[in-house]
């Protein structure tokens, strides 16, 4: 893994794993046959989904990519300082790798040489991000990993032995209940040695006439996002869903702490899906929960840490006090 790259090593899981296709089949037919119905959202993210995501991103309405920009953009040097010399940089969730441009700028200021591991669901976006990196920073060193994280951990760190340092940015670990969050860390920290690191982005609690809206946006991006998950079903498991009968809603539990995103039911009707010859009865009204995203306090940002083996060393935050980095630290 540290030897000089003039393309990218791309990784797929599909290679080495179960048919992602028909994982994608059982875990729609799990959610549609559960009370509530629900659809995991690690399918948000094919490749119409990763697209219309990056769109998400620049609307005015989503702050978390301007605040965390903002903190990466003051404090990139900052960070990289905080880590061992030449860490290796693995990225949960990479996308397109556009802020986290900014640290690896920061880790080839400091380092003799900097090895980067994206880790992306979406095959399609991360090969293309992953050859426009080598192109614009042909000393970066970089195998970028197709599928999901508990895959592409696996594979880099029993593969590597320097360093690492973990980013999770984007607020991503609000998709998981808190437990499930203390529970992914926890095994991420069961994984990883003593000088190796977690950077994690992490959105803050507020009021709901802030968070709503990022989640529920004028032009109707993030409703077309969520309505995609039918679209792929149809696409690729032989659904007959039509998108104009269901609506998109996304509201603020203040109790719970998080966005809660819905597919709602217009009317009384059934859907069927042709890979597993079943028919999903809808009522009117009914949802499906496409989606949780959890805000932190900054008690519950150190009882996370604490409860899943690590402890905050270190947090960044945007002027406003939105939106949170914070290493943990074994």
């Amino acid at each position: 893994m540290t030897e000089t790259l003039t393309q990218p090593t791309i990784i797929k899981a599909d290679q080495q794993t179960a048919d992602p296709t028909e994982s994608f089949a059982i875990d729609v037919l799990v959610g549609m046959q559960a009370t509530p119905k629900r659809l995991s959202s690690v399918y948000f993210y094919d490749e119409k989904g990763s697209q219309l995501f990056e769109e998400i991103c620049d609307l005015d309405e989503y702050y978390l990519t301007r605040k965390e920009t903002e903190i990466l953009q003051r404090s990139a040097a900052e960070i990289i300082e905080n880590l061992p010399i030449n860490a290796h940089l693995v990225e949960l969730g990479s996308g397109s790798s556009r802020k986290t441009r900014i640290l690896l700028e920061a880790a080839m200021s400091r380092f003799d040489e900097t090895q980067y591991s994206p880790i992306d669901i979406s095959s399609e976006i991360l090969e293309s991000s992953a050859k426009d990196l080598k192109q614009h920073y042909p000393e970066l060193k970089i195998e970028a990993i197709v599928g999901r994280y508990e895959f592409g951990l696996k594979q880099i760190l029993q593969a590597n032995g320097s360093s690492n340092c973990i980013m999770w940015l984007g607020s991503s670990i609000g998709n998981l209940t808190r437990k499930e969050a203390a529970d992914f860390l926890r095994n991420i920290r069961q994984n990883i040695h003593g000088d190796d690191c977690l950077l994690l982005g992490m959105d803050l609690r507020k009021d709901a006439d802030i968070l709503e809206p990022a989640y529920d946006d004028k032009k109707g991006v993030t409703a077309a996002f969520n309505l995609n998950l039918l679209d792929r079903i149809n696409g690729e498991l032989g659904g007959q869903f039509k998108l104009d009968d269901f609506r998109h809603k996304a509201i603020y539990n203040v109790e719970e702490g998080r966005i809660e995103m819905y597919l709602v039911s217009e009317k009384d009707h059934e859907v069927h899906i042709d890979h597993f010859d079943k028919t999903i009865r809808f009522k009117e009204n009914e949802n499906i929960l496409t989606e949780y995203s959890y805000k932190y306090s900054q008690s519950e940002i150190v009882d996370l840490a604490e409860a899943s083996g690590f402890y905050l060393d270190k947090q960044w935050l945007d002027d406003s006090g939105w939106f949170s980095l914070n290493c943990f630290k074994p």
